[in-house]
């Protein structure tokens, strides 16, 4: 194989040369995140006063960096100097930036943090980018990277998704390289050595199925690369197939090989178009570079991959519904047994797989499996990213050791909720329960979470502060599963429908005390008999609200008031004379002008005008806006 050795470390010169190429680079965060914040005026800017002023400059584009609140992001590295990131970067600033750059002086407006090295995961090399203090660390200088350690998302924001070199040159295909060497078993045998398991949210032991795969009899088996993202607010896998494609095509190919496969799937939503022409784009030059198609690396072992874009349906995360898609029908689930892994696609044995399982095995691969073990907790082994949004100061993809409290989440990493308080967080997806605050000292693993009523999930996290009515987030989640049930069995299609009915009774103050025997007793249902994993959880947020937060549900129906002052209907806003500052920023907030009064003195509100929209809580910072009940007209 010495043939392909050579080409690998022709690919990894020509990457080094482009990710560090001895003169002044700047790389654009193009994500879809960067882009929905304006990156490609950022990058056009950038690109028409490069050409425009004649700089020697190269120019790229990357993925996400994972502080997404903060994007635009820029990267801007000059020889011999550290990596300067810029946040929420605009036009103006581009302009500073090359100011800077020509005048040797970069600005300190929006700068995060400055790069003094980069480690390579998959090689453990570190390349020094200056000379720097000891205490300096790659991204330790701010608290959202200090607490990450980076393994799925360990190229995301630092290499081209469009160059395999790049990827070449960060350790990318060694692994593919080292596994063609070794025996299948072997490979199984390690990466369940690793006690990787499932990161799309059932948490099953990826060694075990692989084996089942393996063991299973037929010449034809498929591996699946499961990105039908679909939780509300979740964005993992987009990320990573956006800004290191190549990553999941090389765990694909080592699975392949391993279980007897010679075709790989990958099934990703028709909503996400730039993973789509990235990946595609990632299987051309795999392709090219003889890393996928046939005798990869003169091994003798032929692989395939292809792409089918979903529709939209948010069973189809669940793997017999996605494989019922793949094969052109609805995407309805099965019974189980038979498990995918006997008969699964085109009834052939299949092993099904989520893209933040498939990316970690090249780094289990080339480590070994003591170096994963070493991460995470005695059950869950490893790193989770999760996708942190809702009430939080910092906002964006969250890769942490399993076993991290949800405190040191949300406090340390996401900055806390700021002025209000936490209340509750959310994980797992719409399949999820909430957390309440006062129990936020948890570990994050998948036994810690279900003992108190949630799920993993693929690693959405929702915070909640105290503005939030559980009652109407119970009602929401439920009715996203209620809309995304395929129907296909009676409990699911009926038994959510029922519970959704229950909850608006409940927030229109129309309910009465026993709906909420009623509404635990169909939540019960539904999870005991539905037949696939949507139908299960589908009861979660309903069942955790109604365990940590049942004195709210009460109070909508006995006193008719909605404590956070959701519900439109049971309550109203008042302005608490003794609190009152007079500051004005109600009234500069308020679209219908029902607040009116003076600077520094006390303004009243005209509830006649009043919309009851909230905006005046947000700004108040003197606790005057009161939520009260609603009275009742005459």
């Amino acid at each position: 194989m010495a043939t392909e050795a050579v080409g690998l470390k022709n690919l990894e010169q020509q990457g080094l040369r482009t990710l560090y190429p001895g003169k002044t680079k700047i790389s654009v965060g193009m994500a879809t995140c960067g882009r929905a914040a304006g990156a490609e005026a950022v990058y056009r800017l950038f690109q028409e006063e490069i050409a425009g002023r004649n700089l020697d400059i190269a120019l790229n584009a990357t993925g996400c960096l994972g502080f997404c609140q903060q994007e635009p992001l820029v990267l801007v590295q000059s020889p011999g100097g550290p990596r300067f990131v810029y946040g929420r970067v605009d036009q103006k600033l581009v302009l500073q930036v090359l100011e800077g750059l020509v005048n040797g002086n970069l600005p300190d407006d929006s700068l995060l943090i400055r790069v003094y090295e980069d480690d390579v995961l998959v090689t453990g090399e570190k390349i020094i980018l200056t000379e720097h203090p000891a205490e300096a660390s790659m991204l330790a200088q701010i608290p959202f990277y200090g607490s990450q350690v980076k393994v799925a998302t360990r190229n995301c924001g630092y290499i081209d998704p469009a160059s395999i070199a790049e990827y070449a040159a960060r350790g990318g295909y060694r692994a593919l390289q080292q596994a063609l060497r070794l025996k299948p078993d072997q490979i199984i045998a390690e990466v369940a050595g690793s006690g990787l398991r499932g990161r799309g949210g059932g948490g099953f032991p990826t060694g075990e199925k692989w084996a089942f795969t393996r063991k299973a009899h037929g010449q034809t088996k498929y591996v699946i690369c499961n990105a039908d993202e679909g939780d509300p607010g979740a964005y993992m896998d987009r990320s990573i197939l956006e800004g290191d494609p190549h990553s999941v095509l090389e765990g694909m190919v080592i699975g392949g090989y391993a279980v007897g496969a010679r075709t790989g799937i990958i099934y990703v939503r028709a909503e996400y178009p730039l993973a789509v022409t990235t990946i595609q784009e990632a299987i051309r030059q795999a392709e090219q570079h003889g890393f996928l198609g046939a005798n990869i690396l003169d091994s003798g072992f032929d692989f395939h991959i292809k792409v089918v874009k979903g529709q939209g349906a948010f069973v189809c995360g669940e793997e017999t519904a996605l494989i019922s898609a793949i094969e052109g029908r609805m995407g309805d689930p099965r019974p189980r047994p038979p498990f995918p892994a006997e008969q699964g696609l085109w009834g052939k044995p299949t092993c099904v797989n989520n893209v933040e399982t498939w990316v970690n095995v090249p780094p289990i691969v080339m480590l070994g499996s003591q170096w994963f073990t070493a991460m995470g907790t005695a059950s869950s082994k490893g790193t989770k990213v999760f996708s942190l949004v809702g009430d939080i100061q910092n906002n964006g993809l969250v890769e942490v050791p399993m076993g991290t409290t949800l405190r040191r989440i949300v406090y340390e990493i996401g900055g806390g909720t700021g002025y209000f308080d936490l209340k509750a967080v959310q994980t797992g997806g719409p399949s999820g329960g909430c957390i309440p605050a006062e129990i936020i000292d948890i570990p994050v693993d998948y036994e810690a979470l279900a003992r108190v009523g949630t799920i993993m999930g693929s690693g959405g996290m929702v915070v909640m502060d105290e503005r939030t009515c559980m009652v109407d987030v119970a009602r929401f989640f439920l009715g996203f599963t209620n809309d995304e049930s395929c129907g296909k069995c009676l409990p699911c299609r009926e038994g959510t429908r029922q519970m959704l009915d229950i909850l608006n009774r409940v927030c229109a103050g129309e309910a009465e005390m026993q709906d909420l025997t009623l509404l635990e007793q169909l939540a019960g249902a539904v999870r005991d008999t539905s037949l696939c994993g949507l139908g299960q959880t589908a009861p979660s947020p309903v069942l955790s609200t109604l365990k940590y937060f049942r004195d709210e549900y009460e109070a909508h129906i006995r006193d008719h008031f909605c404590p956070a002052g959701v519900c439109p209907d049971l309550f109203q806003l008042t302005i608490d004379p003794e609190a009152c500052q007079g500051c004005t920023r109600c009234a500069k907030v308020c679209p219908q002008g029902a607040i009116s009064g003076a600077k520094g003195e006390k303004f009243s509100l005209d509830q006649g005008k009043c919309t009851r929209c909230r905006a005046c809580i947000g700004v108040c910072r003197h606790w005057a806006v009161k939520v009260v009940p609603r009275e009742v007209q005459p």
